[in-house]
């Protein structure tokens, strides 16, 4: 009995050492600081890009931790598969997952959507807004 806790608590390990190594590898998800300006010369373009900001680390928390949360609960299915109360809490580990990110991603992709209409659409991804209003600026 020893030696299977003490393989369940290694695969466990190993499960979520597994589920870390993407978010370490693709580490840009990140944005370097999340206050672009630094108080004295902010800009509106700077509002927009503290929000982007702002939405890309949330993003990738949120992501993170459902992976994490995935690996959890497939863990718990695994290991207590004869135990049907804790395969149904497993199960509604999985269902309770998956409904948050798909709010925090179909939320993303309503604001998204919604300020590509109001930016006319014509710029691209809305975030870039300002960017290419400074571009123009310096060609001009």
């Amino acid at each position: 009995m020893l030696f299977k806790s003490r393989t369940i608590k290694w695969c466990t390990v190993l499960l979520l050492i597994l589920a870390i190594m993407p978010s370490i590898a693709l580490g840009q998800g990140m944005p370097d600081k999340i206050v672009p300006c630094n108080g004295v010369d902010c800009t509106v373009c700077d509002i927009a890009t503290l929000a982007q900001n702002i939405l890309n680390t949330g993003i990738f928390i949120a992501v993170f931790l459902s992976a994490v949360l995935f690996a959890w609960a497939g863990a718990k299915y695994l290991v207590n598969a004869a135990n049907p109360g804790q395969v149904t809490q497993a199960k509604a580990i999985f269902a309770n997952v998956l409904i948050g990110l798909l709010i925090i991603l179909s939320g993303w992709l309503i604001v998204d959507t919604l300020m590509k209409v109001l930016t006319n659409g014509s710029f691209g991804p809305w975030n870039k807004v300002c960017e290419l209003l400074l571009l123009a600026g310096n060609l001009a």
